[in-house]
C-alpha cells in the first residue's frame, strides 16, 4: 500500500494543480512526505479515511456555458490516483478499441486517425453525439453497480461511494453531491470510461463504426437517413438505459466536412483540416498573448507566443493544409505590428521609424497620413509589413512552421505531446 501511495504522489506532483479547500500545496505536503503518506496508509487500512469536499472552480467555455471543476485536497488526490492505478488494470482490457480518451498509449491523434479512416472508406455522414453536462449528471448508483461487476474488494467500493458523495465546497459552505463526477479528479477519467463503456458495447452490437474520446463520440454512416435513424435510437438508449441526457441542440447529423471532432474537420476522402472553430480560438489566443498595449519586453512576449504556438502546432500538425499554419503565423506578426504602431504615439514618429527601417519616405507618409487607416488596417499595409517583415520576425526568434516540409511538421517527434 505504501509503495502505491508513493507512486500516486509522484503522479499527482507531475500533474501539479492548485490547492484544495484546505489551501495546502503539493510542496507543503511533500515537506513531510513520509509521515503524511504513512498516516494515509493507516487511515485506509483501518477504514477511518474520510475524503474531504472538493473546491468548486468554474471555467467559462469558449462557446458559452461553464465547465465545473472539483479541486480536491492534495492528500485526497493521492488516494484517488492510487485507486485509479489499482482499478485501471481490471477494466482496461475490456474497453473498446474505439475508445481513446484517458487510456494509456492512446491519444487524440489516434482518435482523429480512426475518424479519418472511416471517412476515407466512404462513410461521410456523421452522428455527432453531445452529452449534456456529462460529468455533472452521472448517476452514482449506476457507477457503483458497474464497479461491483469487476471490483471484489468491498473497501474499494465503499471508498468510491464516499468520494462520489463527499460534497462540494462553495463560498465556505458544503453542498451535497447527489450526482456527477468531480471533473479534475484523478479518478474521474476511469469512472467516465466505465460508465460510457455500455455505450461502446451498444454501438458495437449494432455494427456501427464510431470513435469516442471521453464524452465526445462520433458515429460514421453512409447516408443522411441512416444518420438520423442512428441518432434517434442512440438518444433513446442513452437517456433510457444510461440515465444520461443528450443535448438535442448540439447533437446533430451532418457531413464530416462540417462536423468538428476534437478540433479537427475530416473532409471528403479522409483529408484532415483544422476546424473553423479551432482557428477562431487560435486567433483569440494570439490576441490575448500579444495585446495592443503589451508592456512586457519583446523577448518575453516572443517566448510566451513560441511556447503556445509550439504546443498548438504539436497537435494541429495533423492538418493536411499548411496554409492554415500560415494564417496563424501571419496573425502573430500583425498583432506585434499593432503594438509597434501603438507605441509610436504620434504619426510623425511612426513615419520616421518606417523610413529608418528602409521604407521610402513618400510611401511611409502616404500610408500613415493620407489613407486615413485605423491601426488594424495600417498594420496590414505594404510599408508596415515590409518594415517588420516575416524575415525580421524569424530573426527575432518567432517560430515558423509553415515553411517546413509537410513530413516534418506532421511528424509526432517534431513537437512535444499535448497532455
Amino acid at each position: 500500500m505504501k509503495r502505491t501511495l508513493e507512486r500516486a504522489f509522484r503522479k499527482v506532483k507531475a500533474n501539479q494543480g492548485a490547492p484544495g479547500p484546505d489551501g495546502e500545496s503539493i510542496e507543503e505536503f511533500e515537506a513531510d512526505l513520509e509521515a503524511r503518506l504513512d498516516q494515509l496508509r493507516k487511515e485506509l487500512e483501518s477504514w477511518s479515511y474520510q475524503p474531504s469536499p472538493v473546491r468548486r472552480v468554474v471555467i467559462p467555455k469558449p462557446g458559452g456555458g461553464e465547465r465545473l471543476l472539483g479541486i480536491a485536497n492534495v492528500r485526497d488526490r493521492i488516494v484517488y490516483q492510487a485507486m485509479a492505478m489499482m482499478m485501471g488494470p481490471l477494466f482496461e482490457p475490456g474497453f473498446s478499441d474505439h475508445c481513446y480518451g484517458y487510456r494509456p498509449g492512446r491519444s487524440q491523434r489516434d482518435a482523429v486517425a480512426e475518424a479519418q479512416k472511416h471517412v476515407g472508406e466512404g462513410k461521410q455522414w456523421v452522428v455527432d453525439l453531445d452529452l449534456e453536462r456529462f460529468f455533472d449528471t452521472v448517476n452514482h448508483d449506476r457507477v457503483l453497480h458497474l464497479l461491483r461487476n469487476k471490483v471484489k474488494d468491498r473497501r474499494m467500493i465503499r471508498l468510491v461511494a464516499m468520494i462520489l458523495r463527499s460534497g462540494i465546497w462553495i463560498d465556505g459552505k458544503v453542498e451535497r453531491s447527489r450526482e456527477g463526477l468531480h471533473q479534475g479528479s484523478p479518478l474521474s477519467p476511469l469512472l467516465s470510461n466505465i460508465v460510457l463503456h455500455e455505450l461502446d458495447e451498444e454501438l458495437e452490437k449494432r455494427g456501427l463504426d464510431f470513435v469516442r474520446y471521453a464524452d465526445d463520440c462520433n458515429v460514421f454512416v453512409c447516408s443522411r437517413k441512416a444518420a438520423e435513424r442512428v441518432l434517434d435510437k442512440l438518444t433513446r438508449f442513452i437517456e433510457g438505459k444510461l440515465k444520461l441526457k443528450v443535448n438535442r441542440t448540439k447533437s446533430k447529423t451532418g457531413l464530416s466536412s462540417v462536423v468538428k471532432f476534437l478540433g479537427i474537420t475530416v473532409l471528403a476522402g479522409g483529408i484532415v483540416a483544422i476546424s473553423a472553430a479551432s482557428m477562431t480560438k487560435a486567433k483569440a489566443a494570439v490576441k490575448e498573448l500579444v495585446p495592443r498595449s503589451g508592456k512586457a519586453p519583446l523577448e518575453t512576449q516572443i517566448e510566451r507566443v513560441n511556447q503556445w504556438y509550439r504546443g498548438w502546432v504539436g497537435y494541429y500538425a495533423m492538418s493536411e493544409y499548411p496554409s492554415q499554419l500560415r494564417v496563424i503565423e501571419a496573425r502573430i506578426r500583425v498583432r506585434f505590428r499593432l503594438q509597434f504602431i501603438k507605441n509610436h504615439k504620434r504619426k510623425k514618429h511612426l513615419v520616421r521609424k518606417l523610413v529608418k527601417r528602409g521604407i521610402r519616405r513618400q510611401t511611409a507618409y502616404r500610408e500613415v497620413y493620407t489613407r486615413n487607416h485605423g491601426r488594424w488596417r495600417l498594420a496590414h499595409t505594404f510599408g508596415v509589413a515590409r518594415a517588420w517583415s516575416a524575415l525580421w520576425f524569424r530573426q527575432q526568434g518567432v517560430l515558423t512552421f509553415s515553411g517546413e516540409s509537410r513530413s516534418h511538421w506532421q511528424s509526432r517527434e517534431a513537437y512535444p505531446k499535448l497532455s
